[in-house]
C-alpha cells in the first residue's frame, strides 16, 4: 500500500505543471447541479449546467420493472446558453416508457425557453462491458432529436484497459466524455497516472473535478487537442 501511494505521489509530481490545490468553484463556469444540492452563489457565474432529471432504476427483485425515478430541481428557465439534461443510469435495459419520459422531460425544459444542448447519461460502464454500453448509446442517438448533442461520463480506466474498437465506435456517436477524476467525495488519489492516456481516445472529452477535492492541473491538458474544459459537481458544504 505504501509504494502504491509514493508511486502515485511521484506520478502526480512528475505529471503537473503546476502546485496541488482544492478544486475552488469560482475558478470554473461548468458545473453539474445535482439532487439535493443546495444552490450557491458561484452559479450565477456559470456558462454550463449539467442538470440532473431523473435515474433509470435497476430492478432489485423479479417482478420490479426498470424505471425512470424524477429527481432534481423542477422545470424553470434558466439563464445559461448551455444546458444539459442528465441521467443517472443504473441499467442499460430500458424499456420503451422510460425513453418516452425523457424525451418528455427534455422537451418540456425547451418549451420552458431553455437552450438545451443536449443529454448527458451518467452510467458506470465498466471496460469489459463497454461494446454493450456503445450498442446502447447508438440506439439513443437515434432516437434523440437530431438539435440535441449526447454526452457522457466517463471512468479513467477507459484510457488505459479499454478496447480500441469499441471506443472507435463511439465517434460519431457521442459529442463528448466528461472524465471522472474523483470517487464520493474525494478525488482519486492516481488521476495523474491516467489522464495523459485520455487523447488517445480520440474523443472530445472534459475533466470532471469534485468541488473541494484535490487538484493539480497538469500542463499536458491544455496542450491536447481534445480537451474541451472543466465540469464541477458541486456539493453541499460538510
Amino acid at each position: 500500500m505504501k509504494e502504491h501511494l509514493l508511486r502515485s505521489a511521484l506520478i502526480w509530481l512528475l505529471c503537473s505543471g503546476s502546485a496541488w490545490a482544492t478544486v475552488d468553484a469560482r475558478d470554473h463556469d461548468a458545473f453539474w447541479l445535482w439532487s439535493g444540492v443546495a444552490p450557491q452563489p458561484v452559479l450565477n457565474q456559470a456558462k454550463t449546467l449539467y442538470v440532473l432529471q431523473g435515474q433509470i432504476s435497476a430492478p432489485r427483485r423479479e417482478r420490479q420493472n426498470v424505471a425512470l425515478i424524477a429527481q432534481g430541481m423542477s422545470v424553470s428557465r434558466l439563464p445559461q446558453q448551455d444546458l444539459w439534461i442528465v441521467y443517472r443510469a443504473h441499467t442499460l435495459r430500458w424499456p420503451e416508457g422510460v425513453y418516452t419520459q425523457l424525451l418528455g422531460q427534455v422537451r418540456r425544459w425547451q418549451q420552458a425557453g431553455n437552450a438545451i444542448t443536449g443529454v448527458q447519461i451518467d452510467f458506470d460502464a465498466r471496460t469489459r462491458y463497454l461494446q454493450d454500453y456503445v450498442a446502447f448509446l447508438k440506439d439513443l442517438r437515434q432516437r434523440l432529436p437530431s438539435q440535441y448533442k449526447l454526452s457522457i461520463t466517463g471512468l479513467m480506466d477507459w484510457s488505459s484497459n479499454a478496447d480500441p474498437h469499441a471506443i472507435g465506435q463511439l465517434k460519431g456517436v457521442v459529442d463528448e466524455v466528461v472524465v471522472q477524476t474523483y470517487q464520493g467525495r474525494r478525488s482519486i488519489p492516481d488521476y495523474a497516472a491516467y489522464l495523459p492516456r485520455m487523447s488517445r481516445l480520440g474523443l472530445p472529452f472534459k475533466v470532471g473535478l469534485i468541488q473541494g477535492g484535490e487538484w493539480s492541473a497538469p500542463d499536458y491538458l491544455k496542450d491536447s487537442p481534445w480537451f474541451r474544459g472543466y465540469v464541477v459537481f458541486l456539493r453541499n458544504p460538510t
